[in-house]
């Protein structure tokens, strides 16, 4: 698609005319190699993120592990006790996610997630310590407090140093540590639990208090290997910042200097597209977090001891983790995003159908159905998670539409908590055809999504047909004619 935007690569570098959508449209004198500039920002930029992500997921759900190793009883917390523990996790978790994005926009990303870290690996060693239902359900509470600003706070700073086209890929490596999340709280859960009677303590308590003391000491280290913005960090040289930015010029407004405004926080507030985001991942977030949090007693309840549930939650999520890369790496090659949550979602559907039907005395058969559940699941969360980043311009607006959809999306989490009550075990129907409607209702979302955007999408195609260039200026917003939403 023609365009009259213009881009500077370096001082005096030639300017070129570009396409807001285009791949491949931008001048490169300086010779550097794209797909190598690529995997050195992969290499600097993902590991370390993917690794705080890892460790805020497993801080929020071990707590499905510790159930089973006694925490309730020696806490003497009843079974709908229990599930407001979960529940107010994102209580804390939906009221701050929005106010800490903002707070990233205006500091820094090497000062504000580290510093996140820190916080919730206190709080989460804290649960370790705890001596009443009261103090646990208060240190719940922070750690979602203090966890609500990582995820959207990350989507955000990864549109800032990756084309639009490339996000959804990197997103999903990262989400794809909730899944590993999931499998090694599993491993580490059986073999915490041998350490009962150490230090007098119980099994579940070094759970927390070990798994805390992790994120504590790696949030340490964090503050040095957190890179701030492209036009700052220091891994890289001027020249490869140079064709940073011209790459993200031809792709999105990352590097335009937008001064933060409280008109921005409204316009996304004001766009239907960002409620509907959110409302892609609301369908999603309660199988999700169900899944997670209450895997571990779904298995033991097929009739295995607590010992072999916290094993068999390991497959689950490694099939999830590899399919949610491989999704990824289909999504970003054909530049699709609908038709592959429309299948991974699906595919959950009938892992939750097998749950729901199947005989009680063959538990291999619901357990192969969690495997199905867990394998739709995370690759659907990675795509609707990274829509937002994608498709909306203008960086406080992106920010706060990230930290939207992720509010809106835990409220059906919290929803999901009170779902797998004691008095349904051992089939958990309620909280299995719950899940079943939120991934059907996730068809229509998407559905009705994908239709929207192609509609303005072809409006924006016309307009262009007729002469309307969008203009020789940075794309400021989304409702720029160059601008194409990702479907």
């Amino acid at each position: 698609m023609a365009s009259n935007e213009k881009i500077d690569l370096d001082n005096g570098a030639q300017r070129t005319p570009v396409s807001i959508n285009s791949d491949d449209d931008y001048s490169n004198p300086t010779g550097i190699s794209e797909k190598a500039l690529l995997r050195k920002l992969d290499l600097k930029l993902l590991p370390p993120l993917t690794l705080l992500y890892l460790l805020s997921f497993l801080d929020r759900s071990n707590i499905g592990n510790a159930k089973l190793d006694g925490l309730t009883t020696d806490l003497h917390i009843t079974g709908n006790e229990y599930l407001f523990t979960l529940t107010i996790y994102f209580i804390g978790y939906v009221l701050f996610e929005v106010p800490c994005n903002i707070i990233l926009k205006r500091t820094t990303p090497r000062f504000w997630l580290p510093t996140l870290m820190l916080a919730w690996g206190i709080v989460a060693t804290l649960l370790g310590v705890c001596q009443n239902f009261a103090g646990f359900v208060v240190a719940r509470f922070f750690l979602g407090v203090t966890e609500s600003g990582l995820f959207p706070g990350v989507v955000f700073y990864l549109s800032m140093w990756y084309k639009r086209t490339e996000t959804h890929y990197r997103i999903s490596l990262f989400f794809s540590a909730a899944a590993l999340a999931g499998a090694f709280g599993g491993i580490l859960a059986y073999g915490i639990g041998f350490m009962k009677g150490v230090g007098g303590l119980a099994g579940w308590r070094w759970i927390f208090i070990l798994e805390g003391l992790l994120t504590v000491v790696v949030s340490i280290f964090a503050y040095f290997f957190i890179h701030n913005y492209p036009s700052t960090a220091s891994f890289i040289t001027e020249p490869e910042r140079a064709f940073i930015n011209a790459r993200l010029k031809a792709s999105s407004d990352a590097t335009n200097s937008e001064i933060f405004e409280w008109s921005s926080v409204t316009a996304a507030l004001k766009d239907y597209k960002c409620w509907l985001y959110g409302l892609g991942f609301h369908t999603m977030s309660l199988p999700l977090y169900t899944l997670s949090l209450f895997l571990p007693t779904i298995i033991k309840n097929l009739g295995y001891t607590a010992a072999q549930a916290q094993l068999l939650t390991v497959p689950p999520y490694a099939v999830a983790a590899i399919l949610t890369v491989i999704v990824a790496v289909l999504a970003e090659k054909t530049q699709k995003r609908s038709p592959f949550i429309l299948a991974s979602s699906s595919l959950a559907i009938v892992g939750y159908i097998i749950l729901l039907t199947a005989p009680i005395h063959k538990p291999g058969v619901s357990y192969f159905g969690t495997i199905l559940a867990a394998t739709g699941i995370y690759p659907s969360c990675a795509i609707v998670l990274s829509w937002a980043a994608a498709n909306v311009s203008g960086q406080a607006k992106r920010a706060t539409a990230t930290a939207m959809t992720i509010t809106i999306g835990n409220l059906g989490a919290v929803l999901g908590t009170q779902l797998y009550r004691p008095n349904t075990a051992p089939r958990f129907l309620l909280g299995h055809a719950f899940a079943l409607g939120y991934l059907c209702a996730n068809l229509v979302v998407v559905g009705l999504l994908w239709t929207l955007l192609e509609r303005e999408n072809n409006a924006k195609r016309e307009r262009t047909a007729s002469g309307d260039t969008g203009g020789d200026q940075n794309i400021v917003s989304d409702e720029d004619v160059r601008w194409l939403f990702q479907t």
